[in-house]
């Protein structure tokens, strides 16, 4: 998922990897690469947005007003955005042609950790499947994976807010749109 190829001499810049999915509308996972010194920061900042008595950052749950300082904050960060749009198979092999390519571009692009929203239902299909795929690409030693819930890892909410903003469509398309580096239709 980098945006640009390494030479022999250089290696990808090391990244993390927060994906959420969105079933509104066709079948889409958004996966957001940040740069290991990023996490950090960002991970602050979203922390500083918590209002008193929220747990997370829902996107379904904010104001207009807070979804559009929330996305001008992501601008500000250097985050690879990919999309990937398995709607056009049937149901049951849809989310496994998601994280089948996005396994496989994490690790090409030097990520050393993938993070998926947890979904209790999906948990264990997931981990079946992640684990398979590792080691078919031979990353297994390079490359985790971890579902934790958004209150757990406050990255979550970049990829919530980019899928809400894709499934409603219009406005909220064209503002998170200069983000998307790739759509892969699967």
């Amino acid at each position: 998922m980098s945006r640009s190829q390494p030479t022999m001499n250089q290696r990808p810049t090391p990244t993390q990897v927060f994906a959420d999915e969105t079933k509104e509308r066709g079948y889409r996972f958004v996966a957001v690469a940040l740069p290991h010194e990023a996490v950090k920061d960002l991970r602050r900042e979203l922390r500083d947005w918590i209002k008193p008595g929220q747990t997370r950052i829902h996107c379904s749950k904010e104001s207009d007003a807070r979804r559009k300082q929330v996305i001008d904050l992501f601008a500000h960060y250097d985050c690879e955005v990919v999309v990937y749009d398995s709607s056009a198979l049937p149901k049951r092999q849809r989310r496994e042609a998601c994280l089948h390519k996005m396994v496989e571009l994490s690790a090409r692009s030097g990520a050393s950790l993938l993070v998926l929203e947890r979904d209790d239902s999906t948990v264990e299909f997931d981990k079946k499947l992640l684990y398979r795929r590792v080691r078919e690409l031979g990353c297994e030693h390079d490359l985790q994976y971890r579902h934790l819930q958004a209150r757990e890892e406050p990255s979550l909410i970049v990829p919530d807010v980019i899928a809400w903003c894709l499934q409603r469509g219009g406005e909220w398309y064209k503002r998170v749109e200069p983000l998307i580096t790739a759509v892969y239709k699967l």
